[in-house]
This record gives C-alpha cells, structure tokens and sequence, in this order.
C-alpha cells in the first residue's frame, strides 16, 4: 500500500519570509498536491535568542498571501520540549546517546589542533564510553547529551534531485541533541518532529545535505526509516552571488509592496529550477498537475527582476480586472487613496493594465483619478496649456458639458468632432485636455482619460485649465 504523501515546510522564525524560503514552501506544497496528500506548516523556534513573534507574524502573513494553504499547523517546536526530553531520554536509557561533560575551551582547542594537522575538526568522543563525570580541567559540571553516531559503514540515500548521495560515518561527529539547560538542537528535533508528524518526504535547500547523514542514523537509532529527502538548489542574484538582502527585495512581502502579483511571484518561483517544456506561465492548477519534485535541476538558478516584471506584467493583464483589483485595493490603502472617490477599480485596471508593469505604478499612475491635484506639471502646462489652447478648452467643455452618457466611445465621438470644427489635429485638443485632466501629459487614451476622471471632475478641471491659461495670457 503507497504511503499518503506528507510533506512539511519548517522555516526558522528569525527574519522574514524570504525568495528561498518561499520556493522551498511552494514546492512542498505542489508535491502534496500533485500527490493529494498533506501539506504541513512547523515553526522551528527553538532558538530563543534569536526567534521572535514579528518574525512568525511575517511567516503566516507570507504563506498566506502567496495563498499556500496548510493543511496542519502550524506546529511550533517550543510547544513540545517534552517530548524532545523524552525521546533524549529513550536515547540514552538505550545507550544510544551520552552525557559530554567537555568544556567550550577544551573542544575549541581540539578543534584548532585538528584544523593544523590538517583534519577534519570533530569532537574526540572523551566522553562518549565513561563510566563517571571527569574531573580536573577542560569539563564543566553540566552536561550536554550528545547522540552516539556509529564509527563503521556509510550512510547511503537516494535524493530525489541529486540522486544517491554516500556519507561514511567516520567524517561525522557525534553531534550534541541537547543542551546543558535540556534544550534540544536542530538536527534532532527535526527528526522527532518529522517522525511524529508522518512526514514522507523533507524538501529543502541544499544546505542542509551535511545534515542529512546525521539526521538519518538518528532515525534508525529510534527504530524508525527516515522519509525521502530532496534538497534543491540555491537561488543565486542577478550578479551570480548566492541572493542576500544586498540585492534588495528578497522578503516576499517586499514584493508585495512594490507591486507584484503573488500569482505572479509563484509562477516565477515554481520556475527557478523547474520546467515543464517551454511553457513559462503556469496557473497554480497547472502547477499542481506538471510539478514533481524529481524535476526539479540541481543547478543554481539566477534571479532575474526584468523576467519577474514581464511575468507581473502579464498576470495583471490576463487576470480577471476584479481579481487584480482586489489586490490593487491595498496599495490604493497605503497611497491613502480611496476607491470610492473615482472609477471602480475593475475598470482602472481595464485601462492601465497594458501600461504598467506592477500595481503600485498603476497606483501612482492613477491618483489623478481619485484626488485632486495643487499643480500643474510645469513642463507639461508651458508646452500645452499656452494661450492658443483657449479655443480647445472652451469648445470641448462646452460639448462635453451637454453630453448625455459618459462613455469611452462618445467621449472620443465628441473630442474627434471638436477638433474637426476647429480644424485642428486631435493631439491640439487631446494635450491640452490630458494635461487639465491629470495635470501631466501623460495618461491613458483621451476617452479613457475622460471616462475614467468622471463628468464632475472632468469639467472643474477643464475650467481650472481655462483660467490658467487666460491668467498666462494676461500676462504675456
């Protein structure tokens, strides 16, 4: 009988939700999918120190604004010392793990003296068969609990993206499952935690391979067959260089900040180092029915910010206009801009979406249309709000003002006629009136321009135009 596929994603709460953590996340949760199986979310906050409430806050809110739902969690280590002391217990009641009562000082200076022979630096196992504490210098009177690796043989697992990976013992050390206060450490707990919760399948980046040798002989130790591993790639920057904070957004609610669809961040994640043909944008159900984890490269992928724009690019044009208005809606918030003083927002995306590349330069290209404006941009209104632009104004206000429907085809009717009658290309009426409208000259199509500004506001604006123009006159 297969096994339910059950995989989990456990990030450390000490810094936000970053680029790497997210694809980690996302293909955790495809290969659960893909699968029907589980999809599980663990906080690994065992280190105090550095651990803090912001950071899980700025876990959940990431999962959950990438819409990565799981199905069980989230579990947090820090609930459950008790069963980590217990199993530290079974360990060494069974003589699996022992008390090393060596100091800081003493391993150090083992360490440098391996370090200069040229081995491989490694605690010495002094403690690992006594019979009683030691004494003297060099041990201290708490203890840690150190896990008893065996010494012969190699550690040998099949990666379901690098393939069979062998670790001989003898390189590994054996490593401390608990503190001298009885706090436990990483590479345990993610063993017990993971036996536990029926994990079948642990996802993560490639640096975790050196722990995996270690982690697997505590599984058999406990009597226990460890699940199948899969460490993708590192996620490199523009420049080649393994992505830090110094190539800028690399939290995911960054990227939501500056304007980025999290469709559009998923479609671009699931693609650094997975590929289904030539195809580039995905919806999640079809990354849910092509994604495998056994196709993910085991090469580095680059982050590329023009590939992320195009893919943004496309998702808010292609997305249903209210979709991406929901998501518009909360940089319109931070703008302290409000929906309600101008066009739906479904309909603004109708018009921008061709003309931007993320929301929040939809945003700003928008704001003429929800609040006024102190002053004209002075390039603009010295090019296109000149005397001779009187003539315009005063034609296109009037029709406009006695217009019936406030549509996109009779406003462009109604401007075309205005600009026959004057005998004037329509760019003389159109700039004139783009710069009234918006104070800039630059905006969408005239009609749309209109449509979108509203018959009040289109109007008031138009005669503030007028006076500013006349005023110039005057003082020409």
């Amino acid at each position: 009988m297969t096994k339910e596929v059950r995989t989990r994603f456990a990030p450390s709460p000490t810094g936000f939700l970053h680029v790497g953590g997210a694809r980690t996340a996302l293909f955790c949760y495809l290969q659960a999918r893909a699968h029907d199986g589980t999809f599980i979310l663990r906080i690994e906050d065992t280190d105090l120190q550095r651990s803090t409430p912001e950071s899980v806050r700025a876990i959940l809110d990431g999962m959950e604004w990438l819409g990565l739902d799981y199905d069980e969690g989230p579990y947090y280590q820090t609930q459950r010392f008790d069963r980590y002391a217990e199993v530290v217990q079974q360990l060494l009641n069974e003589g699996k793990a022992y008390h090393c009562y060596c100091s800081k000082e003493r391993i150090e200076a083992i360490r440098e003296e391996q370090m200069k022979a040229g081995a491989k630096p490694r605690y010495d196992g002094h403690c690992r068969d006594l019979d009683q504490p030691p004494q003297g210098s060099g041990f201290v009177a708490s203890p840690v609990v150190r896990f008893r690796n065996p010494i012969q043989g190699t550690v040998v697992f099949e990666d379901l993206v690098r393939g069979q990976i062998s670790i001989s013992n003898g390189e590994l050390d054996d490593l401390v499952i608990a503190r001298p206060d009885g706090s436990p450490t990483y590479n345990f707990t993610v063993v017990v935690d993971d036996l536990d919760m029926g994990i079948t399948q642990v996802i993560r980046g490639d640096d975790h391979i050196n722990n995996t040798p270690r982690q697997i002989n505590i599984y058999h130790a406990l009597g226990a067959e460890h699940p199948q591993f899969a460490h993708v790639p590192m996620i490199l920057g523009d420049d080649g260089a393994r992505l830090s904070n110094r190539h800028g957004a690399v939290g995911v609610m960054q990227y939501r900040d500056d304007g980025y669809l999290p469709q559009a961040l998923l479609n671009y994640l699931v693609r650094l180092g997975w590929s289904h043909g030539d195809q580039e944008v995905f919806s999640r159900d079809e990354m849910i029915e092509k994604f495998s984890i056994r196709d993910v490269n085991r090469k580095a992928s680059a982050f590329n910010t023009d590939k992320l724009d195009w893919l943004n690019q496309q998702y808010i044009k292609n997305l249903p206009n209210e979709e991406v208005a929901v998501h518009l809606q909360w940089h319109f918030a931070q703008a302290g801009l409000d929906p309600a003083d101008g066009p739906s927002l479904a309909d603004l995306v109708s018009v921008q979406a061709d003309r931007v590349k993320t929301l929040k330069e939809m945003t700003q290209l928008s704001r003429s249309f929800y609040a006024d404006f102190e002053h004209f941009d002075p390039g603009a209104a010295k090019k296109h709000l000149r005397p001779v632009a009187e003539q315009a104004l005063r034609a296109i206000g009037s029709r406009l003002a006695d217009l019936s429907r406030w549509e996109p085809e009779r406003l462009d009717a109604v401007v075309r006629l205005t600009a026959e009658e004057l005998e004037v290309g329509m760019g003389k009426i159109a700039q004139p009136l783009r710069v009234a409208l918006t104070g800039t000259a630059v905006s969408p199509s005239i009609d749309k321009t209109l449509w979108l500004t509203g018959r009040d506001r289109s109007l008031a604006r138009i005669a503030r135009a007028l006076e500013y123009v006349l005023i110039r006159a005057a003082a020409s």
